[in-house]
């Protein structure tokens, strides 16, 4: 069978779900899904997705399985009472959990004589297929390759090797830079709207700010190499200027009543860099305080 007719079972049918089903159709893949509520797949079956009646029967389906699904644990819910239908498929979880959870979903596949490679969608739905979209996979590099053209069109496969765990990690690191802006995003909008600033009136600069921040910080120049190689010049600004900095957004947010866990935690980093003797060095020396110790 050539990667044109590889026949694809998806199982999950969330937004990403749905839309990763769609694109296997139009790509003209022989389609089945499976969902614990069943009408979710309504709309794809006018399409001309199949709908399986049951998980052993969507595994039967297809050699390759793609699971888009809350995290492990859904999997684990679905697929425990399954063994016996794993053998001779390659399963690709592209659902969100931690590496270890992955790795071990990966010995339990292999017991069962299934293929596992897990996987991290870098973009939203509506982005899925889009020239900008991408998706982490790590796993068997052979299982990988087999099925690479299909995986491809959900985005630029963009493969890490072989351990199960290192996609998650990756995907897992970007939800820490995107978690965190949002929180930051957030509690800003806290801020202002205490002194009677909307957030309509407030987000488009404040977002022009997260667009300027490589300029800002220099992560584009000599911030990346910074956290490498742990030399932290500190030319444009120091670990001491930025914790003062922290220190101001905390005593504002003291101030104003709100919430105050976000920035005690942010400052918290300046204080021990400082206290570990970064006081001079570059803001990329908090580092140094969150490495394994």
């Amino acid at each position: 069978m050539s990667a044109a007719e590889e026949k694809v079972t998806v199982i999950g049918l969330g937004p990403m779900g749905q839309a990763m089903a769609r694109l296997f159709l139009t790509a003209g893949r022989e389609v089945t899904v499976w969902n614990r509520t069943p009408s979710r797949a309504d709309a794809l079956v006018a399409e001309g997705v199949r709908r399986a009646d049951t998980p052993s029967d969507a595994l039967a389906a297809s050699d390759l399985v793609v699971l888009s699904l809350t995290d492990y644990a859904a999997m684990d819910a679905i697929l425990g009472g399954e063994s016996a239908a794993l053998a001779g498929r390659t399963l690709v979880n592209l659902s969100s959990d931690t590496p270890d959870a992955t790795r071990e979903a990966a010995r339990w596949a292999q017991a069962h004589g299934a293929a596992f490679l897990t996987g991290g969608v870098m973009v939203p739905p509506p982005m899925l297929g889009g020239e900008d979209a991408y998706v982490y996979y790590s796993g068997p590099a052979d299982a990988f390759a087999s099925h690479e053209k299909t995986l491809g069109l959900l985005g630029t496969p963009r493969y890490v090797g072989e351990d199960p765990g290192a996609a998650q990690l990756l995907y897992q690191a970007h939800l820490d830079v995107f978690l965190t802006a949002l929180s930051g995003i957030a509690h800003a909008v806290a801020l202002v709207g205490t002194a009677g600033v909307s957030a309509v009136e407030f987000l488009p600069d404040a977002l022009g700010t997260l667009a300027t921040t490589n300029a800002m910080t220099g992560l584009s120049e000599t911030g990346a190499a910074a956290f490498d190689d742990g030399v932290h010049p500190g030319d444009l600004s120091t670990a001491t200027m930025m914790g003062a900095t922290a220190a101001h957004i905390l005593g504002a947010s003291e101030s104003a009543g709100i919430d105050t866990a976000l920035p005690q935690a942010v400052l918290s980093y300046y204080e021990r860099a400082i206290a570990a003797g970064h006081g001079t060095d570059g803001w990329t020396s908090i580092i140094e305080v969150m490495r394994p110790r």
